[in-house]
């Protein structure tokens, strides 16, 4: 994407009053006063609010949009020309459960109060294999620690990727930590009783990998 294209996208989020891009220090400062009341304030309702991490495209977040009217979802990226797309598209389509926040993730804790999360979705993240690496991977025990603390009790968090290594290193992760695994397969679409929600609903680049046979993993859990 050019750099022209970028800054015109940039641009034109900034007038989306389903985009959402605070200051660090906004976050940082305990300043933003969406905390505690993102589905009060900014979906003006009451529903239950769910988290797409590192939305890209922002693609499955306006999917489960339409899928589940009744819930708020709220895709996270710090890249805000690529959610643009997502961001339009609710736009064009009248969805008013879905918005997109552009911010670094390692601030999801201080961006929502405790217990305000109902269900995270991390679909396709970078698995970090490199060691030094390890503390940007998403289901690190510092980013678990910080899902816990703004997740409702019995909240569940979904894990879909295409990297066995991520898949393997989260499962061997949460039992150590004995955590709440209720389903774990890594191959979605060779599995019976997979969630509609991982099945029904693919990015453009689940799209190809599937098309040159790539499985698809995917891990719900909870934390006791």
């Amino acid at each position: 994407m050019g750099s022209k294209n970028k800054l015109r996208r940039f641009k034109e989020n900034e007038t989306f009053d389903n985009v959402v891009q605070p200051s660090r220090e906004e976050v940082l400062s305990d300043a933003l006063k969406l905390k505690g009341n993102w589905s009060k304030k900014f979906f003006k309702n009451e529903n239950p609010l769910v988290l797409e991490l590192g939305c890209g495209k922002g693609e499955y977040s306006v999917n489960l949009a339409k899928a589940y009217p009744d819930v708020n979802f709220l895709g996270i990226d710090i890249k805000g020309a690529r959610f643009w797309r997502g961001a339009k598209t609710a736009l064009e389509e009248n969805l008013n459960n879905v918005g997109f926040l552009r911010t670094q993730i390692e601030l999801v804790d201080l961006i929502f109060e405790e217990s305000e999360v109902a269900e995270i979705w991390i679909t396709f993240p970078d698995p970090q294999i490199k060691y030094k690496r390890t503390k940007h991977r998403l289901t690190n025990k510092d980013f678990l620690r910080k899902y816990k603390k703004i997740l409702k009790p019995n909240g569940v968090v979904h894990l879909k990727t295409d990297s066995e290594f991520m898949h393997g290193y989260t499962l061997g992760l949460l039992h150590g930590l004995e955590e709440e695994i209720e389903y774990a397969h890594h191959d979605v679409y060779g599995s019976q009783g997979t969630p509609e929600a991982v099945t029904n609903i693919q990015t453009f680049y689940e799209q190809q990998y599937l098309e040159i046979g790539k499985k698809i993993t995917y891990i719900r859990f909870k934390f006791r």
